[in-house]
């Protein structure tokens, strides 16, 4: 009895699976769409980016003939003006240090080196902020990371080992470039927790750590959105 029973059950799920493939195979490598679609989402992201510059633009355009009548107006653009610097919004020039970090590079053979996991042979989030906060400590005056100037509002965000700043994603090698004291930098780098374990990882599974002193540098200023989605008022 229970011989036919199992024959139909099979043959319900030979026609579902035949529905759902619709000719095709279920079981077909999938990455090649995903990586179609990330590209895809990209290209839209730069796009919307580039209309975005050029709208905040034509309104400090706008806000500069408008100052050229309004006293009120014209006062506020001063005040503005005097802040832009330190609020990341011109670009600065001047003697800094390049921080490199990437992956091990693979063995041909795939093998792992001993006593190491795959996570290990990856740059991780924490290891690039462990190098931002470093710089900042050592008085950077302005920094980038992959040539995106970074602001108080910017953040790090691996996803995978990849890196997500202001809507786009990075692979590595991770680039970040500071303007400061190169002596004071290094130093607070190498004085960095953080830091120090991805130089001894870097040591014991081939990671790449390098840094790079700048005799003259330009970041540029950043221009990407200011507008805050969470703020609190002090006291």
């Amino acid at each position: 009895m229970l011989v036919p029973i199992a024959a139909l059950f099979a043959g319900l799920l030979f026609s579902m699976s035949a529905r759902t493939a619709q000719g095709t195979t279920l079981r077909d490598d999938r990455n090649p769409q995903l990586s179609s679609l990330i590209a895809d989402r990209q290209r839209q992201i730069d796009q919307q980016a580039h209309e975005a510059a050029l709208l905040r633009r034509q309104v400090d355009q706008q806000t500069t003939l408008a100052g050229g009548s309004d006293a009120d107006i014209a006062e506020q653009q001063l005040r503005a003006d005097s802040r832009r610097a330190s609020a990341g919004l011109s670009a600065l020039h001047g003697p800094g240090l390049t921080v490199r970090l990437n992956d091990a590079p693979r063995r041909p053979d795939g093998s792992l080196p001993q006593g190491a996991s795959p996570d290990d042979l990856v740059v991780h989030q924490q290891d690039v902020q462990a190098v931002v906060n470093a710089l900042w400590a050592g008085g950077a005056d302005a920094m980038t990371i992959m040539g995106v100037r970074v602001i108080s509002t910017s953040a790090v965000r691996c996803v995978g080992n990849t890196l997500l700043l202001n809507g786009r994603v990075y692979s590595p090698p991770f680039v970040i470039t500071a303007i400061g004291d190169p002596d004071r930098m290094r130093a607070a780098l190498d004085q960095a927790p953080g830091v120090r374990a991805f130089q001894e990882a870097a040591t014991a599974f081939g990671l790449d750590y390098q840094v790079k002193p700048e005799g003259d540098v330009t970041v540029p200023a950043y221009d990407g959105s200011t507008s805050l989605q969470y703020a609190e008022a002090t006291d």
